[in-house]
């Protein structure tokens, strides 16, 4: 007598093996959109950090700029200004007007704040 065909339980090795390389590919993309997104906050944290330090810098630089001239205004003009010393004003006038308008340029500087800054420079 023919024994009866024994039916399988089951998926088999062959679907065990299936179904476990897809659930450990699936865990390897997670991880790895994971990574990447970590990754991208860390850089943009940082470039936010970088450009906070930067602001920091050229806002001192501006108030650096300010204390000059409230003491070049403080300080008593000169009586008979030399040939060469009107050159050398001149060009640090455009220099400061310069940076100025680059600091409005990027945004640093409001409309009213470079306006008040540059009738500073030139009065």
């Amino acid at each position: 007598m023919r024994r009866p065909a024994h039916r399988r339980q089951g998926t088999g090795l062959v679907g065990t093996m299936a179904r476990t390389a897809v659930i450990a590919g699936t865990a390897n993309a997670t991880v790895n959109a994971m990574n990447s997104r970590a990754a991208s906050a860390q850089q943009a944290q940082a470039a936010q950090a970088n450009q906070a330090a930067m602001v920091q810098d050229l806002q001192q630089q501006v108030n650096a700029m300010e204390a000059q001239q409230m003491a070049a205004a403080a300080a008593p003009a000169p009586a008979a200004p030399a040939p060469a010393a009107p050159a050398a004003p001149q060009s640090e006038l455009v220099a400061k007007l310069q940076q100025l308008a680059d600091l409005h340029a990027q945004g640093i500087l409001s409309d009213e704040e470079f306006a008040q800054a540059k009738a500073r420079a030139l009065a």
